[in-house]
């Protein structure tokens, strides 16, 4: 039987509250979760130097105490692993830092991508943007009336999709304003949101932004990501049910990754997980080779074999798209074509 760590949280209103109360020492994490800190756990400490820790405590509850192992726990733990240089990864694997307006990437040609914020509520070690200038692209409403000017002049541009950071880091008046700006461009018929959050603190769903939504004459659909079945709760079920009464399209996207997912049956269950939440498994990324990264990296042809095994255990409209995003190229591009011909 797991033991779960047991802390307190807020009520669902105040995500905020939850946003602040966050853990960044690697040793306060591994006390609260009884975890001896081997040579190779203490060793991992200084990789915060390359990127910080940050997990909120309402994560940290979803954990199984006394697992080093634990498949949320190995998402957030800074490793030593995160010193290794390891050829073929770059500080840029996705090629994002030439940005059309300061926060706007047009890298295809009926959408772009506005990082609305920097900031993340939790740091995920395998973060493809760990070394992105956010410095360079900070999300204010200067560089939101920039983007939003760059986007009227674009009428091929149909969909907007807010990425960070994370974009339900800004606040709901900030959301407001944006929205109502993107509605006012009659070429813009969709919003999408790519987003944390949700499943890390769900209280970020709060009736004011559920509401803003169903007011919407944008389509909105909300990405959410998540990795592994445990991460879901009822909390969270609870605000997906609300954004769907809402009319939000509820997707997923994951990211393989070795010692967290990388087996047919944790992506079976995170799956069936996932749909009775009312969430729809979209896709399944390779791992970006982001530098400091590259021990989470599961090869194409595992992924592959994963997959086949998965198309045996699952439904076929629960199985996610298996892709990788290569910089420069005008689309994502889908590695599952080929499973057949293994």
């Amino acid at each position: 039987m797991a033991h779960i760590v047991t802390l307190n949280t807020p009520s669902r209103e105040d995500w905020l509250s939850q946003l602040a109360d966050v853990v960044t020492d690697p040793d306060e994490l591994l006390r609260l979760l009884n975890v001896d800190a081997d040579e190779k756990l203490l060793a991992g400490r200084e990789a915060k130097r390359l990127f910080p820790l940050r997990v909120p405590r309402a994560f940290i509850a979803r954990m199984e105490k006394g697992n080093p192992n634990d498949p949320l726990l190995r998402q957030v733990l800074t490793a030593q692993d995160e010193f290794i240089t390891a050829p073929g990864f770059s500080t840029d694997p996705l090629e994002e830092q030439h940005s059309v307006v300061p926060g706007l990437l047009h890298k295809y040609r009926n959408r772009a991508l506005l990082l609305v914020k920097g900031g993340c509520a939790v740091n995920c070690r395998y973060c493809f943007r760990r070394h992105f200038p956010y410095a360079e692209n900070q999300g204010n409403k200067r560089n939101w009336q920039a983007a939003l000017d760059y986007i009227a002049q674009h009428p091929e541009l149909d969909e907007i999709i807010f990425s960070g950071g994370d974009p339900l880091m800004a606040k709901d008046h900030e959301l407001e304003w944006l929205i109502t700006h993107l509605e006012a461009l009659a070429h813009v018929k969709r919003l999408r949101i790519h987003s944390r959050l949700p499943i890390v603190i769900p209280a970020r769903i709060t009736d004011a932004l559920v509401t803003r939504f169903a007011q919407s004459r944008l389509q909105i659909l909300l990405v959410n990501h998540i990795n592994h079945a445990r991460e879901i709760d009822d909390e969270f079920r609870a605000a997906m049910a609300r954004l769907r009464q809402a009319g939000v399209t509820l997707l997923n996207q994951s990211v393989l990754l070795r010692g967290v997912n990388n087996n047919a049956q944790t992506l079976a269950d995170l799956s069936n997980a996932l749909f009775d939440a009312g969430v729809m498994p979209y896709y399944l990324h390779v791992l970006d080779k982001v530098q400091g990264a590259a021990h989470f990296l599961v090869s194409d042809d595992e992924a592959r074999t994963i997959m086949r095994e998965l198309l045996t255990l699952i439904s076929g409209y629960m199985v996610p798209k298996l892709a990788r995003e290569i910089g420069g190229e005008p689309s994502k591009t889908p590695l599952d074509l080929q499973l057949r011909q293994h």
